[in-house]
């Protein structure tokens, strides 16, 4: 059935339960992970003159050390279970066309993604990396809730 799991992952306490689910699931079926996560990079703004100016080298190293250990938290977790997984960081504005490319980049047959549920003015304004996903990718996507 499903035999490679794209497993992407922000961090948070959701992802971190979909990730105990992802690796249950490819426990049962026999089938491998690729546990990704995305750094996005520092938000340029027009108005920083106006503002506090920040190191964006030290911001993009701190995202990216972020990210791996994301990644690594759920390596060591299917590890722990006898799941073959790769782990893949990215840089990226947009976490969810990241997530379609390396689907199809590591020929993965199901995305399993956790979804933070915002509703209201928070969705409308941020939008949602899960919708996009779903709209954008060519396999199945199971979204954990």
């Amino acid at each position: 059935m499903f035999k490679t799991i794209l497993l992407p992952s922000d961090g948070s306490e959701m992802s971190k339960a979909a990730a105990v689910a992802a690796i249950e699931l490819a426990c049962t079926l026999g089938a491998s992970l690729v546990a990704m996560s995305v750094a996005e990079p520092y938000p340029y703004s027009p108005y920083v003159e106006f503002g506090a100016v920040i190191d964006v080298q030290v911001y993009a190293d701190a995202m990216q050390a972020l990210a791996h250990a994301h990644v690594q938290e759920i390596a060591a977790a299917a590890a722990a279970k006898g799941v073959p997984c790769t782990t893949h960081v990215s840089t990226s504005f947009s976490p969810s066309d990241e997530i379609v490319d390396m689907a199809q980049q590591y020929k993965c047959d199901l995305i399993f993604m956790a979804t933070h549920g915002h509703g209201g003015l928070q969705r409308l304004l941020l939008g949602s990396q899960t919708q996009r996903v779903l709209a954008h990718a060519a396999m199945p996507v199971l979204v954990f809730r």
